[in-house]
């Protein structure tokens, strides 16, 4: 068995990104799926999923340059789980999507 995650999406936002002094990118994103399905009723029901996605390197660039707010995008990685301390000193947990490879789908968009 293998850690992989396919999704396809749209960005909640721009992407935000990080040039490292090592001049790695690294690109954080949201995106929404959608499910579409019937529920014991019958009756058509939408739920919306929201991801958090990492991409570095080349996956970054491509993210960085074309997608903003609302860009469909199909990507493909591993799910990774880590932990911090918030401002509080509480422990957070956190999941995410590490996107090993990205496919643009539609057209570009471009905010107003």
């Amino acid at each position: 068995m293998r850690n992989k995650v396919q999704l396809i999406g749209r960005l909640g936002a721009k992407a935000e990104t990080k040039r490292f002094d090592s001049g790695k990118l690294k690109a954080s994103f949201s995106i929404a799926t959608k499910d579409v399905f019937k529920n014991a009723k019958g009756e058509k029901v939408e739920e919306t999923t929201w991801h958090n996605i990492i991409a570095w390197g080349n996956a970054a660039e491509v993210i960085e340059k074309y997608t903003d707010k609302g860009s469909e995008i199909a990507i493909e990685g591993k799910l990774t789980n880590r932990s911090y301390e918030d401002k509080d000193g509480q422990k957070k947990y956190i999941t995410e999507v590490v996107a090993e490879e990205v496919l643009l789908l539609g057209e570009k968009v471009t905010s107003a």
